[in-house]
């Protein structure tokens, strides 16, 4: 019995991908080297740290501690420009209609992002009100597909991890919540996202209750 819904942020609230990348080809041009949006792709889901690493792995480009949290700040910081830029005009289609649908039949929701800019985002949409409880990448220390994020969103939902559904969009992410026992919808491709239990190319005009049946 689902009672929970943990959401990624990141290509299911919001598409902000295309910050993402602008700032990491920005951070990327300055050390030398560019990374194009197929490798882009490959950085979903994970952590800002742990992205850095498997950039500057891209580049061959070695640097030390200090220039690397230097550069982590200032991805963070043009990142940061676009974001305060957001409006509810943002909200990918079908979302806020899917969360009315939740709320209207009693379900808990929470956010279950690597973002550390989480909390921030859901502020600029209009959507934090909406959730029940927020675990973002202040909070955790793995990065997907490690399963922290999704167990700790269970948990401050006070339920058990089989009684949430995740909603996802990167192949990190449904891995993730595999690890957890939890099932999860995959917003994409079955291309990119082959293990996902259920694939939808977003919510727009989407019922729960035909969701559960396709489950």
């Amino acid at each position: 019995m689902i009672k929970g819904f943990l959401f990624d942020l990141d290509g299911v609230i919001v598409d902000t991908a295309v910050y993402h990348y602008q700032a990491w080809r920005r951070m990327a041009n300055e050390l030398g080297f560019d990374i194009s949006e197929e490798f882009n792709e490959t950085l979903k889901g994970i952590s800002r740290m742990d992205s850095i690493a498997r950039i500057l792995e891209h580049g061959k480009v070695s640097l030390p501690e200090e220039r690397i949290l230097e550069l982590a700040k200032l991805k963070n910081e043009w990142y940061l420009e676009e974001v305060e830029k957001m409006t509810s005009a943002n909200v990918l289609p079908g979302i806020q209609e899917l969360i009315s649908q939740l709320k209207a039949g009693g379900y808990k929701i929470s956010l279950g992002s690597a973002s550390k800019n989480a909390p921030k985002i859901l502020e600029r949409i209009g959507l934090a009100p909406e959730f029940d409880a927020i675990v973002d990448g202040n909070s955790v220390k793995k990065s997907k597909p490690d399963p922290e994020v999704f167990i700790k969103g269970a948990e401050a939902l006070n339920l058990k991890n089989e009684e949430c559904l995740v909603i996802e969009d990167a192949f990190a992410g449904i891995e993730a919540a595999h690890a957890a026992g939890m099932k999860a919808i995959g917003i994409g491709t079955k291309e990119n996202l082959p293990n996902a239990d259920l694939i939808l190319a977003s919510f727009e005009e989407v019922k729960l209750e035909d969701l559960f049946k396709e489950l």
